[in-house]
């Protein structure tokens, strides 16, 4: 099945996902981190994408952003990409591709599914039993939304800034948000939604995504089977 292209709007979040070849590691060292989210902060600023959330895993990366420009978060990406790979396969001594092709991802309803999608990346480690709370994952956004750490990368969104009037508070309340049953429909959502290009959200929300970009965000409805009598001709 053909895959839909990208939907990337200024001003609403993106959801988006970028992965090893073969699933591959991306990251052998703590230096291959700190490499990597340093060349993120630079071209995000660059390209003027604020990030408000991501993990580092060792196979792959999550990231949620709002772009300024509609070409913002590809450009990022392509630069970032690039530079990653001279430098992984410079520190290693290997040649060839890193990545497994593009990077997915889909749009998310930051009114309804902007903190559940936070959470769904920040929980990441703990999903794959790397560590028992997300605090003890270094390379995640937790570290500021939860836990109040400066990193320079980190830009908070609006939805997450109504927590609380004090910083203390919006974290008390954001961790609070990881300590509530976590929703595995949404988690199943937010991650179909990504790998096919779709969008997370109410139905006006997609509506308004598929209007202001012309490109289809639902899933295409099936029609009904046809009966057997219609092939007796």
């Amino acid at each position: 099945m053909a895959r839909l292209p990208r939907v990337c709007l200024p001003g609403i979040p993106l959801h988006l996902i970028q992965r090893g070849n073969n699933r591959q590691v991306c990251f052998a060292s703590q230096d291959d981190f700190a490499a990597y989210a340093c060349w993120l902060q630079e071209y995000a600023s660059k390209y003027r994408v604020e990030v408000h959330a991501w993990v580092f895993m060792t196979n792959h990366v999550h990231l949620l952003v709002t772009p300024s420009t509609a070409s913002g978060v590809s450009r990022m990406m392509q630069s970032l990409g690039q530079r990653y790979v001279r430098y992984f396969n410079y520190t290693y001594r290997r040649t060839g591709t890193l990545w497994e092709g593009r990077y997915k991802s889909c749009v998310i309803d930051a009114e309804h599914y902007l903190l559940t999608c936070m959470r769904y990346i920040e929980l990441n480690p703990v999903r794959a039993g790397m560590v028992e709370s997300p605090a003890d994952y270094l390379w995640s956004s937790y570290q500021t939304n939860a836990l109040g750490k400066s990193i320079a990368l980190h830009t908070a969104h609006p939805v997450y800034l109504l927590l609380g009037e004090a910083a203390q508070a919006r974290e008390r309340a954001y961790r609070a948000l990881f300590e509530a049953h976590v929703d595995v429909n949404a988690n199943a959502l937010i991650r179909e939604a990504t790998n096919k290009g779709l969008a997370v959200g109410s139905d006006r929300f997609k509506a308004e995504i598929e209007r202001l970009s012309g490109l289809r965000v639902t899933e295409k409805k099936r029609g009904p089977k046809p009966k057997k009598d219609e092939f007796l001709l």
